[in-house]
């Protein structure tokens, strides 16, 4: 039935399966569909004037389909420049971005732990111990808790 239906089509088969994709990028993006379409309408470009020709069967086809589909992937990636480099590189790392940073403790370091505010948080700390007041640098953020020193 399908078959029917892609050889009664015959080079526009490609060129829907391309619009598909291209309209399933629109609903769904990602800029991944996008190169997949443009391989299925690059497909359906050449088979206007090889679809007649008993070389260009469905196989022959699939194939290039495929080899398209990589290589324009490939290249719209180098084009886009997508290596994802933020300029902002802690954004989503917050507690990694707080190593430098000087702080007052809010609780003493007694036992080897204490208390900090920054910001809106409150932090755990571990280093030596010092009286409540006292500025401190963070020097190693791991979860949950940093580790300071005086200031």
């Amino acid at each position: 039935m399908i078959a029917g239906i892609i050889t009664e089509l015959g080079p526009w088969s490609w060129w829907i399966l391309g619009l598909v994709f291209l309209g399933l990028e629109i609903l769904i993006p990602g800029v991944f569909l996008l190169w997949i379409g443009l391989a299925a309408i690059a497909v359906g470009a050449l088979s206007f004037p090889l679809w007649g020709m008993a070389v260009w069967g469905w196989q022959l086809q699939l194939l290039i389909f495929a080899v398209l589909a990589i290589a324009f992937a490939l290249v719209g990636r180098r084009i886009s420049g997508s290596n994802l480099e933020s300029d902002q590189p802690m954004l989503n790392r917050r507690i990694e971005g707080l190593v430098g940073r000087t702080a007052t403790l809010e609780e003493p370091i007694s036992e080897g732990k204490g208390r900090i505010r920054l910001d809106d948080t409150t932090w755990i700390v571990q280093g030596p111990d010092m009286p409540a007041g006292s500025r401190v640098r963070i020097t190693t953020a791991q979860t949950g808790s940093l580790t300071v020193e005086r200031a």
